[in-house]
């Protein structure tokens, strides 16, 4: 869519003289986190999280603006189920159509986020004037089009992305193997876990 701490270590107390510091009791082991591509989120979920009605989640994914890549609805009964990266999408859609884009723009940005891989997608910032919509790459993109007179505005992805993971982390998922209902699920998404190891 080129164009349209410091930390220092410290020790805890040791056992008195004499005494025998005993070992923790095993306790329940945490079930594993479910691998991303197995979480999908129902639609009011996705509306939820994405700031948009079911009204607006319907007609996108009828129309083929946003359809749920993890379950589409077969007929009546049938639940759509959307990936965490449908729903950050769907915020950045609803963002774009608020500050007036065109929906053929809207539909040639949705293209460059979905062809985008998961570790890029959150380092992307869009920018339009309102009627083209540009992906920036880095700063100093950004830099090029203010000063070109083209960008009014910004969509920094990693920041919806950060919403999205914060709105989903208080949402139910679903397991996509099991149908498990995963309550308060957090998408274990590769920045998270490498973000997760650096502390």
């Amino acid at each position: 869519m080129r164009s349209t701490g410091d930390g220092s270590a410290t020790g805890g107390p040791y056992p008195a003289r004499g005494v025998l510091a005993r070992a923790a009791e095993p306790g329940p082991v945490p079930a594993a986190e479910p691998a991303p591509e197995l979480v999908g989120y129902r639609g009011p979920t996705a509306c939820a999280a994405a700031g948009i009605t079911y009204r607006q989640l319907d007609y996108w994914a009828r129309t083929g603006l946003v359809e749920p890549s993890v379950r589409p609805a077969y007929g009546s009964g049938t639940q759509r189920l959307y990936s965490f990266r449908d729903v950050v999408v769907l915020k950045i859609v609803k963002r774009l159509l608020d500050t007036g884009v065109s929906l053929q723009n809207i539909r040639t940005a949705v293209r460059q986020l979905r062809s985008v891989g998961p570790a890029e997608l959150p380092r992307m910032t869009l920018m339009s004037d309102g009627a083209t919509v540009y992906e920036c790459t880095s700063p100093a993109e950004v830099v090029d089009l203010l000063q070109g007179g083209q960008g009014v505005f910004g969509i920094a992805v990693g920041v919806v992305w950060r919403d999205v993971e914060s709105s989903l982390s208080e949402l139910h998922g679903e397991r996509v193997d099991t149908g498990e209902t995963l309550v308060g699920h957090n998408p274990a998404d590769e920045l998270a876990r490498r973000r997760n190891r650096a502390v």
